[in-house]
């Protein structure tokens, strides 16, 4: 009875140990064939003598083609690295050996560098399933998605590449100049400020930084930037748009114009920044009083990009204002120039008449009041006249005014000349009191018939 128990205790301890045994001596885990192939330290001569003699007896030796594929992508050989790696990914589907997501960024990587940009995105998205974190991976997608503007997809990939590989100073540029697009400026630009420290060269960077200063209303550092760029092939008329716009907004109006004037030399200038550059030159040359360069530059415009924003308004108002110089000075000239033309007027329209001037007030450029004492061989009076400085509708209040100073001044008689028309209730205004109101055509009639070279002067 005790040797039965004795020999079921050993029996018991036995299969215990055999159980222990057998969870200690795993099944050994086969390789990927890419593993097994780092391990063979071969030169070139030896890959291409052992595959090619592998390959004579199995074309879909995966060792071999990989051996191969390794090889040609090595030495840049892209077209023929791609071609094995296709042939791999074929087989993949039914050999466990081949890792397919390996391969499928391998394809990508080829695809890449061959400008086949849809397939390697193709190729870089399986790989992607498989290898959620892997640097080559990301950031080749987040090169792609990025070039095909597409930035908010782009920047979580560069993101998780630059996490992956923080050395990458591509990571970091794509990284930054994502970010400027999407509009995160302050962001961008202390990115693209560590980018600039190691690539100094970098202009599509360079232009970027100037643009965040640009943005985050740092315009000294924006200027210093972008006037580098306005002589770049690539940059210049895109630079010299903004340092332009820069001084624009200063009122620094013939710096400018200089800058627009760089950035149309270019020989390639995209056709959104062309009418740009002509548009805000033009406004400038109004700015600066210089209608006909103004005129041309918006005719130009209109002939490239009908339509665009205010320019056939502007066009068809300045052109006018191009066949007369005086409705120029009457419109835009200096109080001090427009008020000397007020004189010629009321030379025109009280020929022959003795006139005294007893008062001039201007109201910034509005519009200037002259008050006048006249005397005719029929009859005398003080006369309050009014020049508006306008080529839109005057109301009633500004008539209403008029005669309300007329009551203060003693004035018998009222004149209002407007370059452009009076409203129904100004002229009803009007039309009980001793008021004339002088619109647009009346007033083009006196201007066309002034000798502009004259330039006598009233007496005071």
């Amino acid at each position: 009875m005790e040797t039965g128990i004795i020999i079921i205790g050993v029996v018991v301890l036995l299969l215990i140990a055999s159980i222990f045994l057998l969870g200690l001596i795993k099944p050994k885990k086969k390789e990927k064939v890419a593993t097994r192939i780092k391990k063979k330290k071969l030169d070139k001569p030896q890959i291409l003598k052992e595959a090619n003699r592998r390959l004579a007896q199995n074309p879909n030796d995966v060792e071999a083609l990989f051996m191969l594929a390794e090889l040609y992508f090595d030495e840049q050989e892209w077209e023929k690295a791609l071609k094995l790696y296709e042939n791999l990914n074929r087989l993949g589907e039914t050999n466990s050996e081949i890792d397919v997501f390996e391969v499928s960024k391998r394809i990508g990587l080829c695809c890449y560098r061959l400008g086949k940009n849809d397939d390697a995105y193709k190729a870089f998205t399986i790989a992607k399933t498989g290898k959620p974190d892997d640097f080559e991976i990301n950031y080749n997608l987040g090169v792609l998605e990025y070039m095909k503007k597409n930035y908010e997809k782009a920047l979580p990939l560069l993101k998780q590449a630059y996490a992956a590989n923080n050395e990458h100073i591509m990571s970091l540029r794509f990284l930054g100049l994502c970010l400027f697009k999407v509009k995160q400026y302050r962001e961008a630009l202390s990115i693209i400020k560590k980018v600039l420290e190691q690539q100094p060269d970098d202009k599509e960077s360079l232009f970027a930084m100037g643009e965040c200063f640009y943005e985050n209303n740092q315009m000294d550092q924006a200027l210093r930037i972008l006037s580098h760029l306005r002589v770049d092939p690539d940059f210049g008329p895109a630079a010299a748009l903004f340092s332009g716009t820069i001084y624009m907004n200063q009122r620094q109006y013939k710096k400018a114009i200089v800058d627009f004037e760089i950035g149309l030399k270019h020989k390639t200038i995209a056709p959104e920044i062309l009418v740009e550059l002509k548009y805000r030159m033009a406004v400038a040359y109004l700015q600066e009083s210089e209608i006909s360069r103004a005129v041309q530059l918006l005719h130009e415009v209109m002939q490239i990009a009908p339509g665009y924003k205010d320019v056939e308004a502007l066009y068809n108002r300045y052109k006018e204002l191009n066949s007369n110089h005086n409705l120029q000075v009457y419109l835009l000239s200096p109080v001090s120039e427009f008020i000397n033309l007020c004189k010629k007027i009321i030379t025109y329209l009280y020929s022959g008449a003795k006139i005294k001037i007893n008062d001039i007030y201007a109201q910034q450029s509005e519009f200037v009041d002259i008050f006048i004492e006249v005397e005719t061989p029929k009859w005398a009076d003080f006369v309050l006249i009014r020049f508006i400085r306008s080529s839109g509708v005057t109301g009633e209040f500004l008539v209403r005014d008029l005669n309300t100073r007329m009551k203060d001044m003693k004035a018998g008689r009222g004149l209002c000349i407007s370059a452009g028309q009076f409203s129904e209730e100004a002229q009803k205004f009007v039309e009980v009191r001793l008021i004339d109101l002088y619109s647009k055509d009346k007033l083009m009639k006196i201007l066309t018939s002034i000798d502009t070279k004259i330039r006598g002067t009233l007496a005071d």
